[in-house]
């Protein structure tokens, strides 16, 4: 593939995940965010292993932005402590990552994507019903009962 091609390739591509992120409905882009983290924590863990270090510190770099960007969007105005709870995991996270890409441990690195993967396949198993929002007979206590709280 000439060098042309690679860059058509690449825009198109990007032109391809800005579509469907600003054609998402809100469960689908947090399904694209998890989907993001956890691709970054993979890539950063390569390279971690190849010593590629500055690599790696972008792709953590950006899994710390993706998980800040879940923190943003949980909705804390009713005070369920699911919103408390999923910011303080994510915040733990955020500091495992940081741990992780301090001290090359790529233990830190499969821990947070193991956790990321919990809650992605949580995100993932909510009823259709719910993803553009609750149903009119929604009482508050189902989310948290969705997502295992």
């Amino acid at each position: 593939m000439t060098y042309a091609m690679a860059r058509a390739s690449k825009a198109y591509a990007n032109i391809g995940a800005q579509t469907s992120v600003e054609a998402a409905s809100p469960h689908r882009l947090i399904q694209l965010l998890y989907a993001g983290a956890i691709d970054r924590i993979s890539r950063a863990r390569g390279h971690m292993q190849r010593k590629d270090y500055a690599e790696k510190g972008q792709c953590i770099s950006r899994a710390i932005d993706i998980i800040d960007s879940l923190r943003a969007s949980l909705d804390k105005r009713h005070g369920h402590p699911l919103a408390d709870n999923l910011e303080n995991l994510y915040e733990y996270m955020c500091r495992r990552l940081l741990l992780a890409s301090s001290t090359n441990d790529p233990a830190l690195l499969d821990e947070v994507g193991g956790l990321l993967s919990e809650l992605k396949t949580a995100w993932d198993s909510i009823p259709s019903d719910f993803h553009r929002g609750a149903p009119e007979v929604f009482d508050g206590t189902q989310q948290a009962q969705m997502m295992g709280a």
